[in-house]
């Protein structure tokens, strides 16, 4: 398993990335919105990836996070959301978008991704609602693949590594701890994870107290 490639830009076309590694030329696809987050051609970068092995075909995928590359693969395991859905989903919401939307229930925003149809979008929110906390929880600025590429040991594969968040900004951090509170009080992850993200929505910077204090008024009976 690929799980990260660095290297250097060799050309960006309109859904994939060729990034030469030591000489090797990887074909990477990508979302529009991660394609428009690389730089240009002779520039490094690395992607975390995702191998996609079938019967007669090998494609790897490229995420700048690994919130990213986690909403993939949920998305994925959706009846009728292959690899294009998943990319397009993730190009027009982006890692917190899908995260936003899938814990609100708003399948209408799922739903604006080109090809996704409201059958299909009301599937992925249903099916994956109750594992937005986790990956919300992962913070909204995991380890990204991109930063601070050296070029002089940037081209380098690595395996797989398990998905790790670095230490999460206070904003993520927040909403974590918030998400972990309500569902230590009896709520269902689905119910925790829409009350912490419209209420972060509504105040991103808020402390832990307040998203919670918050959070329980949305989820009161008449909140």
């Amino acid at each position: 398993m690929i799980g990260r490639i660095a290297g250097r830009v060799e050309y960006k076309g309109d859904d994939h990335v060729l990034i030469d590694v030591r000489g090797v030329g990887y074909v990477v696809f990508c979302s529009d919105r991660t394609l428009a987050a690389l730089p240009g051609p002779g520039e490094a970068t690395a992607l975390w990836t995702d191998l996609m092995v079938r019967e007669d075909l090998l494609q790897l995928f490229g995420f700048t996070t690994l919130v990213e590359k986690e909403w993939h693969r949920l998305l994925m395991s959706v009846q009728g959301v292959g690899a294009k859905a998943s990319l397009a989903i993730l190009g027009t919401l982006g890692a917190d978008g899908v995260s936003r939307a899938i814990a609100l229930g708003d399948w209408n925003s799922v739903k604006a991704a080109k090809g996704i149809g409201p059958k299909t979008a009301q599937r992925v929110v249903n099916e994956l609602k109750d594992k937005a906390p986790a990956v919300m929880a992962m913070g909204q600025s995991a380890r990204p693949a991109v930063s601070c590429v050296d070029e002089s040991n940037a081209a380098v594969i690595e395996p797989a590594p398990r998905p790790r968040a670095a230490p999460a900004p206070q904003a993520a951090s927040a909403q974590a701890e918030a998400l972990s509170a309500l569902t230590n009080l009896g709520y269902s992850p689905g119910e925790a994870a829409g009350a912490v993200a419209q209420a972060a929505g509504e105040a991103p910077e808020a402390a832990t107290a307040d998203l919670i204090r918050a959070a329980l008024r949305l989820l009161a009976p008449n909140g």
